[in-house]
């Protein structure tokens, strides 16, 4: 795996060095200091060395945009007036991460001098730059505490990641074949306004210039796909020619996926059928691109398939779902699709079927099928609202099995908990605009995808 990039910014006041030039020398050590603790853990660090006015922030903020840092990380050394910083750390599109420290651990009644008021007063240099970042609408992450007394360095590498997983969503390429289901509103947004307000850049093809790339395909890498299918999953009773089809339309779509570098993609089964020379519904590659940290949404959905991916690339075991019915005597919610989910999730080892769909044109798709398995995890959508906003809702829940035999499942299809009667739940979740097209992670960090509603500049709701 790639190691994270931070971008330190060490900010400083120029009077200082007018007045105790001394004083940077013992500054630029814990400058210093700082870096390398960083560096322990794993974590390149470009640092630009101190910056006291607006020139100096403007060349740091550039060389962090060209080396491409994950996050810049604050550190105020002393007081640093805010003006000097602000506009360009509001311009940037890099995330902003504020470690909130000062270089001694005891500040005692007892021993207060100057010395120790000039190396630990950068506090409110803090306070200042976070009130300029506020006015300016640049959203930030802060974590606070000594540097080594206490976790904050740790703290701080967790909001980077949370930061990167922004920045992959700020900049990410998501993928449609053919157009978006018609009259299925909730989710579609015009792709020009998911440039402009997310930074989503949809990369559309037509069924017919995908299914092109069949005859790119080698006989091998055919034959190698359907063997890898039958180590890996429980392949039950597929006719071989459907089988091959079936990999001809998967491999076409992972050949379209890497030639436009895309991070997620969506598919309209409307779209596929016989006159485009697709054979059938991909939704084999859907369900093992997840497993591979590609994002997916169904129907054309390109808003959720870039959440999915935003979600994969700091969290794996996501995958793209839909609450489908309500067991209302039970106080459990049904989730189920048409066949698309992340195979790495399954409670047992997945089975491809052969599945006859009276919609799907063409021969038979082969579907993973599966029950999600038991464990915690977090529901989590994203909606689109008036005035180009838009609100991620999140909800953790208990995924349960409820005792099925997988071995004869023909669908894909979960149990989930909320932490309210469900009841309640689906009021509040169409009361905040939830859209019928969801991620599902399972991990019980529900602060860390808040954070990330918040530094996209959502608005979040916890149900």
């Amino acid at each position: 795996m790639k190691k994270m990039k931070i971008g330190l910014l060490p900010l400083y006041l120029k009077l200082y060095d007018e007045l105790v030039p001394e004083a940077r020398i013992k500054f630029s050590e814990f400058n210093d200091i700082i870096s390398k603790e960083f560096e322990k853990c794993e974590i390149e660090v470009v640092n630009p060395g101190i910056c006291c006015v607006e020139n100096e922030f403007n060349t740091a903020i550039a060389l962090f945009e060209k080396e491409k840092v994950d996050a810049i990380v604050t550190l105020h050394l002393a007081y640093s007036p805010s003006l000097e910083s602000s506009k360009v750390l509001a311009n940037t599109k890099i995330p902003i991460v504020i470690l909130d420290t000062t270089y001694n651990f005891s500040f005692s009644p007892a021993n207060i001098n100057d010395e120790l008021i000039m190396m630990n007063h950068g506090i409110h240099g803090v306070q200042d730059m976070c009130n300029l970042l506020l006015r300016n609408n640049k959203p930030f992450q802060i974590e606070a505490g000594h540097w080594k007394k206490s976790n904050v360095i740790q703290r701080v590498i967790s909001d980077v990641r949370i930061a990167k997983m922004t920045s992959f969503m700020k900049n990410i390429r998501i993928g449609i074949i053919g157009k978006q289901f018609k009259g299925m509103g909730d989710f579609q947004v015009p792709f020009n306004k998911l440039k402009e307000n997310i930074g989503i850049e949809v990369v559309q093809a037509t069924p017919e210039s995908v299914s092109k790339l069949i005859n790119e395909l080698s006989d091998d890498e055919i034959e190698n796909e359907i063997i890898a299918d039958k180590k890996t999953y429980n392949c039950r009773k597929i006719d071989e020619n459907t089988f091959k089809q079936n990999i001809k339309a998967a491999l076409a779509v992972r050949k379209w996926i890497q030639k436009e570098n895309l991070s997620g993609f969506s598919i309209n089964f409307n779209e596929i059928n016989q006159k485009t020379d697709f054979p059938t519904m991909p939704f084999l590659e859907a369900s093992k691109s997840m497993t591979r940290g590609i994002g997916y949404a169904g129907e054309g959905d390109v808003l959720t398939a870039a959440l999915t991916s935003a979600l994969l690339s700091e969290f794996p075991e996501t995958s793209f779902v839909e609450i489908f019915c309500p067991g209302w005597e039970e106080d459990i919610i049904f989730l189920s699709h048409m066949g698309e989910m992340n195979l790495n999730l399954t409670q047992l080892q997945p089975n491809l079927i052969e599945k006859s769909l009276p919609f799907i044109d063409g021969c038979n798709p082969v579907i993973g099928v599966g029950t999600f398995k038991e464990g915690n995890a977090i529901l989590v959508n994203l909606a689109p609202l008036a005035g180009d906003k838009y609100k991620l809702i999140i909800a953790a829940v208990k995924v349960f099995n409820p005792d099925v035999n997988d071995e004869k499942s023909d669908s894909i299809r979960g149990w989930i908990k909320p932490q309210i009667p469900i009841t309640d739940f689906l009021e509040k979740y169409s009361e905040n605009g939830g859209t019928h097209h969801s991620a599902m992670v399972y991990t019980t960090e529900i602060e860390k995808i808040e954070k990330f509603g918040k530094l996209m500049n959502f608005e979040v709701v916890k149900i």
